[in-house]
């Protein structure tokens, strides 16, 4: 039985054409005040959309600013008009916060009229823009379709340090910091952990933040990221990595769909077609295929350049209908220490990168799982093994081959709703330049 003091129980605006005829009450943000002669409608916003509120003309207001939070109780009417087709008459209003300072721009705007500065700066209040909540919501719903086909397939989710006393990958720049007076690290990835927790687990995944300090001031790097982590063991080859991570999209994209078609539908996304495998190509190959038909010649170089990569997935897409491709077989050189050679071409690897619209999107492989390997592939690089020595030990103990991948999730979901620039799907962005909010 409800209590005489206390207030109905809340209703979402979602549901609110399912309650016509009662009375119920709502609550969110005050989205937007459109003040005629005879009424004034405020709309209001919740997590699951908009609801209007018709407020007879005579009531005061002018307190009542756009982005306060209030909640209303009144009647529900079927209204064609409204959003969700019924609207809240008879209110009775009560503001829930102070009145809210403007945010920069009007966010009931269909667009955001903000440069990307502005809306980065007020990144707590601007994200509010439906358009720019919907690119959180895809980056959501993504990490739990990951999450989900993992949990599905046996693994086990992990949580790794993010402070570590070595670095992930030799070469790359990293944070250093102070941990009571001796060297660390921000980690770069949970590389070293997820291999460890393969002889735990067999199957391990984990989402969490990497930090790369390398001075990247361009569209598609962030010093700070999300990476979607996973690795396995008692695999033949780098192709049993490629078809999990093929299940992994296909379930990340099911998840779009299912969870946030709204928000999907708001960004006009593409989501891509998963049917059948994605095809594969050699590295050498693409570099052929790049010098024969692309106008320039990328032959003798260890890697693709960013307009490679445009390249390879046009052709994918003209070839092979596809917006995925996997290169393959990429140079030692370019790989991590801890990758596995190709047996048949040591120079080759057992790795591959997976490109997606444009860009690389995916990279992961095969992993060396015996000792002495490790301390051979440091030793060719002139590295000393003993930074290396609580990472090393595991594989003195028994370790099944075994491999993995890691996704950015913001590169993903850039991608996927065709953003120009990373930092308008990551929640708040740190790069070269920014350190707040």
């Amino acid at each position: 039985m409800t209590s005489p003091h206390r207030p109905a129980s809340r209703v979402l605006a979602a549901n609110l054409a399912a309650h016509v005829g009662e009375r119920v009450r709502i609550a969110g943000w005050l989205h937007r005040k459109r003040e005629l002669k005879s009424l004034t409608f405020l709309i209001v916003r919740d997590r699951t959309g908009l609801a209007q509120v018709v407020i007879p003309a005579g009531a005061d207001l002018s307190r009542l600013t756009e982005e306060t939070v209030v909640a209303a109780t009144g009647l529900v009417t079927a209204s064609s008009q409204a959003p969700g087709g019924a609207e809240l008459t008879e209110p009775e209003l009560c503001p829930l916060s102070e009145p809210a300072e403007p945010p920069p721009f009007d966010l009931y705007r269909p667009t955001v009229t903000a440069a990307l500065p502005t809306v980065l700066d007020h990144a707590p209040a601007t994200l509010r823009h439906p358009l720019l909540r919907a690119g959180l919501e895809i980056a959501a719903a993504s990490v739990a379709g990951f999450r989900a086909t993992l949990d599905a397939r046996g693994f086990t989710e992990i949580h790794t340090p993010k402070i570590v006393g070595s670095a992930t990958e030799s070469g790359a720049n990293v944070f250093g910091l102070d941990y009571f007076g001796q060297p660390a690290y921000l980690a770069q990835s949970p590389q070293f952990y997820k291999q460890a927790m393969v002889g735990v687990f067999e199957r391990v995944y984990e989402s969490g933040p990497v930090f790369r300090a390398e001075p990247h001031d361009t569209a598609r790097h962030l010093a700070q990221y999300t990476s979607l982590d996973a690795e396995f063991g008692f695999i033949e080859d780098h192709h049993d990595v490629m078809a999990v991570l093929t299940d992994v999209l296909a379930g990340m994209v099911d998840a779009v769909r299912d969870r946030v078609g709204p928000a999907a539908d708001l960004l006009n996304v593409k989501l891509p077609e998963m049917a059948g495998p994605i095809p594969e190509v050699d590295f050498t190959q693409a570099q052929e295929l790049i010098a024969q038909r692309a106008g320039w010649d990328p032959r003798g170089e260890p890697d693709l350049s960013p307009a490679d990569e445009r390249w390879l997935c046009e052709w994918a897409l003209t070839a092979h209908g596809t917006e995925f491709l996997f290169v393959t077989g990429y140079p030692m050189v370019k790989r991590p220490f801890y990758t596995h050679p190709d047996p048949e071409r040591p120079a080759r690897s057992r790795s591959f990168d997976l490109l997606f619209r444009g860009l690389e999107l995916v990279t992961g492989g095969q992993r060396l799982h015996n000792h002495a390997d490790y301390l051979a592939a440091l030793a060719a690089r002139g590295e000393d093994p003993r930074p290396y020595e609580s990472y090393l030990q595991v594989f003195s103990h028994g370790m099944p081959p075994h491999g993995g991948f890691a996704i950015g999730l913001e590169r993903w979901t850039a991608r996927l709703t065709g953003a120009a620039n990373i930092r308008e799907v990551t929640m708040f962005p740190r790069d070269l330049h920014r350190l707040a909010p």
